[in-house]
């Protein structure tokens, strides 16, 4: 029986003890495929209130910083939201397990994106709090510099620094077909380039993507491992309501994979990944009505145990 090394194996091993991450939503983030940068829209499946826990059904006229402003006239409500959510996630979280050690997740949207000064900032604000041991930062490809691979190479002297990099897919085509508005090319020498940084790097991949067959999706997986990537999360495709996907879905032009495909697939992904590669995700779903399909993404419970049942028949224990 292998043991897959989780997130939480990870941390325990070299921390001791039980870390658990704490998402950020902070308003002003936005992506280059949104602000028209490269495209508008954003991605094909992204609706990001779906995404993030955090992020206030009441903030519908979202202001967005702009990466090469001097300065961000809203930093002070973006430091009092990073707070108050870090605050109420910690309570939630030191009732539930008795947890004590924290990574704050910038999770929505792209968080590089934004001034470096304003990173610093906020950056440096999140490892102030108590019990926060690091930090893991969602972004994309295109939109992370040297500058700021620096800066965050001199943090991870002190603390643990993840840049957690959506790759979803190494087609071409598909990164197309999902309005990502920027190619293959792009991902692999900035990840190449992170490499050099010494930081750890988490690649997100999205199995069921429009017109993918599992080879492909294998494939994403090879190459990111080819890459030196440290990490993975690894997410089915499931649509949501005011998207780009759902319109498809609705007209029959997407069909979502099913849970024994995708089950399937992960197995197999095993096979490419080494043992000392972190594991930080292999499920995902949303329990609300905004989810259109596929039904077993409602569920994320069951599909959790479905899937540690199929891995465990093949010798793997997540």
């Amino acid at each position: 029986m292998r043991d897959i090394l989780t997130a939480g194996r990870y941390f325990r091993e070299k921390l001791g003890e039980n870390v658990y991450k704490v998402p950020i939503s902070l308003t002003g983030f936005t992506c280059p495929n949104i602000d028209g940068t490269v495209a508008k829209g954003g991605c094909v499946f992204c609706e990001n209130e779906s995404f993030s826990p955090n992020l206030a059904h009441e903030d519908k006229k979202r202001f967005y910083l702009h990466p090469h402003s001097p300065t961000n006239p809203y930093l002070d409500f973006q430091l009092l939201q990073l707070e108050t959510q870090y605050n109420k996630t910690k309570k939630n979280l030191q009732k539930k397990f008795g947890a004590q050690k924290f990574i704050v997740y910038f999770q929505s949207f792209t968080n590089t994106y934004a001034p470096i000064e304003t990173l610093k900032i906020l950056y440096a604000k999140a490892l102030s709090f108590e019990g926060v041991v690091g930090l893991s930062i969602g972004t994309r490809t295109d939109s992370i510099n040297e500058e700021i691979l620096t800066y965050l190479s001199e943090l991870a002297k002190s603390y643990e620094i993840w840049v957690e990099y959506g790759v979803q897919s190494v087609y071409d085509e598909t990164l197309s077909k999902i309005n990502r508005g920027h190619d293959v090319e792009n991902m692999a020498q900035t990840i190449k380039l992170t490499c050099k940084y010494d930081l750890n790097i988490c690649a997100h991949l999205i199995f069921g993507l429009p017109g993918e067959t599992q080879e492909m999706m294998l494939e994403s997986v090879k190459f990111a491992m080819a890459l030196g990537v440290k990490s993975l999360k690894i997410h089915p495709l499931y649509v949501v309501k005011r998207t780009a996907l759902a319109n498809d879905f609705r007209k029959g032009d997407f069909s979502p994979i099913s849970e024994e495909l995708y089950i399937d697939t992960i197995i197999k992904a095993f096979e490419l990944i080494p043992e000392d590669v972190v594991i930080q995700r292999i499920s995902a779903g949303i329990s609300n009505d905004t989810l259109l399909a596929p039904s077993w993404c409602f569920e994320k419970h069951q599909q959790m145990r479905n899937i540690r049942e199929a891995l465990l028949k093949v010798g793997l224990n997540y």
